[in-house]
């Protein structure tokens, strides 16, 4: 038998997602990812220790269950097994919103009983996202272009206020914040890290930018006295977790409600990461998508309750330093999560990365916070900011997402519950884009959107996407249903999708064309006529036929429109729709050709 043409074709490569790179480039991407996120880790289980007032021994084991947990949760993420994790170079971490919270419960429940009370509020905060994963997924067709594009944003702005506090030291009430020298070696940081992307650009060493500017930049730091050797002489070369190794798990019912809120706060966060990560990575992000993400994000703050860490989350830093790099393999940050594994396990790894000076580290953090901030931007191009309510959704939006970064004392006086929530930027200002989107492009008579800003192919397809235009067999002609509409009326919270209609078979009358004429109206063309049996009588046009006897203009297939709720689609008013105006005669020199006749010969 001979073998097929298709035996000996090359194999279609994989996605940049799937890709697995060389060793030689992996692990330094994957180190890059390490130092980005080391810092935002570790920094919750180091104010909370501290605030506990917890030994030496105690503080090295909870910073090694947090590194233990990121890793762990870091690998579920990237490998997508059994419904858990996104199948993204997605990172997971320890949420700096917990800090809030845990201070607070440790002045109620006292600093004996505080991390017993916190890890009983984690593990009922875990299986709770474990149970809203698969609701919590749905919410995905609330975010459109112009909801996602305010959110991504609003991650990026709202992480350069902590690169702006590592700049300057990072402590606020150390003697030497904000002090010229920390000033000038994140700036040289900065000048290193733009100087290598910009001289080795399309090169491996450029993608790995960030790394060697942190690398440059720390060794710069020590002959000025900005590294601390201390944490590696401390630490201790092997740290295993051991389960409920601060007391037996309680449960409080105060504090469960005040980390059910923070378990809220981080799955809305992480979906914004996520959607971000889609956009950055070309990888399309679905309801499963996010259901996996969230089970493996529920999955790790369980074990972290288990084990001695916080509520988890997805880190969004990660995902500039995937846009600047250009590195989307999610392999890399697999490597990443055994890395933070490894260093949970032995943590002298981790107090190597913690030598990088955090004015460096802010140095740094400018150029990957922004990215992320740049990845929104592209996105809210997409969503026709001048198109109806849409500019008026990202104003708004911005704006009530600014106001904790620019002032966090602004909602401190509200309920603790709702501070929580609104406390978060990135939380508010998504809360505040769904429910604009819905009330103004959604609820009532949807978007009004610009006609000059929509192309003739829109156009063309909207006004063929509910009926068909010209005779067809009235046995055959089934009314458009959109997708999520069983009645067959438009489903006006979604974009509706044309879909291509086979032409009618009955022969059109024949006029003339005007090449010059770039009406959006088709003029009638000469179109042959079928044979057809003397019996056959055609049927009249369906009554919502733009203009009767003429050929349908061509359909773009899976044509999206600009807006839930076009200007030219017909309302759900309940009234019949109005017959367009027709020029007269005098008016018009094209004469529109007239209907068959029941005999099947033109009048």
């Amino acid at each position: 038998m001979l073998p097929r043409a298709t035996d000996h074709a090359s194999p279609t490569p994989p996605h940049p997602v799937d890709e697995i790179l060389p060793a030689r480039r992996m692990l330094p991407a994957a180190l890059q990812h390490v130092a980005s996120m080391y810092a935002g880790l570790t920094a919750p289980p180091l104010i909370i220790g501290s605030a506990l007032g917890l030994t030496p021994a105690q503080l090295s084991a909870l910073l090694a269950a947090a590194l233990l947990i990121a890793g762990l949760g870091t690998i579920a993420q990237t490998l997508g097994v059994y419904g858990v994790g996104a199948g993204l170079p997605l990172v997971n971490g320890v949420s700096f919103a917990v800090v809030s919270p845990a201070l607070a419960t440790a002045a109620t429940q006292g600093r004996d009983g505080a991390l017993p009370a916190i890890f009983g509020a984690t593990l009922v905060a875990g299986l709770l996202c474990l149970l809203l994963a698969p609701v919590f997924c749905r919410l995905v067709r609330f975010f459109p272009p112009v909801v996602s594009g305010c959110v991504i944003t609003l991650v990026g702005i709202s992480l350069l206020p902590v690169a702006g506090t590592w700049a300057r030291g990072g402590d606020a009430e150390a003697a030497g914040f904000g002090s010229p020298a920390d000033l000038a070696l994140a700036a040289t940081t900065l000048v290193i890290t733009l100087t290598v992307h910009r001289m080795l650009s399309g090169r491996f060493l450029g993608r790995v930018a960030i790394l060697i500017g942190m690398l440059a930049g720390t060794l710069i730091a020590i002959p000025l006295g900005k590294v601390d050797l201390d944490p590696l002489a401390q630490a201790p070369l092997l740290a295993l977790p051991t389960p409920f190794g601060f007391g037996t798990p309680q449960f409080v019912p105060t504090v469960i409600a005040t980390a059910a809120v923070v378990m809220i706060v981080s799955m809305m966060e992480s979906t914004a990461a996520l959607l971000a990560l889609g956009a950055v990575a070309e990888r399309p992000v679905r309801d499963r998508t996010i259901a996996g993400s969230l089970r493996a994000l529920g999955l790790a703050t369980v074990l972290g309750g288990v084990l001695g860490s916080f509520t988890s989350t997805s880190y969004a830093q990660n995902v500039g330093l995937v846009s600047l790099s250009r590195i989307r393999s999610r392999y890399v940050v697999t490597l990443c999560g055994a890395v933070l594994v490894l260093m949970g396990f032995v943590p002298v790894l981790g107090s190597l990365v913690a030598l990088v000076p955090l004015p460096v580290l802010g140095g740094a953090g400018v150029v990957f916070f922004g990215s992320v901030a740049v990845t929104g931007i592209r996105t809210l191009a997409k969503a026709a900011l001048g198109t109806g309510h849409n500019a008026v959704i990202v104003s708004v939006t911005l704006a009530f997402g600014l106001f904790p970064v620019l002032d966090p004392d602004f909602y401190a006086r509200l309920p603790a519950p709702v501070a929580t929530v609104l406390g978060s930027g990135i939380t508010a200002g998504c809360l505040v884009a769904v429910l604009l989107n819905y009330l103004l492009n959604h609820l009532g008579r949807g978007t009004e959107a610009d006609p000059d800003a929509i192309s003739a192919e829109q156009v063309t397809a909207l006004d063929t996407a509910d009926t068909v235009l010209g005779p067809k067999r009235s046995s055959d002609w089934t009314p458009f249903q959109p997708s999520g509409s069983p009645s067959g009326t438009p489903d006006h919270g979604r974009h509706t999708r044309g879909t291509a209609r086979p032409a009618p078979a009955w022969p059109y009358v024949t006029g003339p064309v005007d090449p010059t004429d770039t009406g959006r109206h088709h003029r009638p063309h000469e179109v042959p006529a079928p044979p057809h049996r003397p019996d056959e009588v055609p049927p009249p046009l369906h009554p919502s036929a733009a203009h009767e006897g003429e050929p349908p203009p061509a359909v773009t297939e899976n044509a999206v429109f600009p807006g839930p709720l076009h200007p030219l689609h017909p309302r759900p008013t309940g009234r019949p729709d109005r017959p367009r105006q027709r020029h007269s005669a005098e008016a018009d020199p094209w004469q529109h050709p007239q209907t068959p006749s029941a005999s099947g010969d033109s009048q």
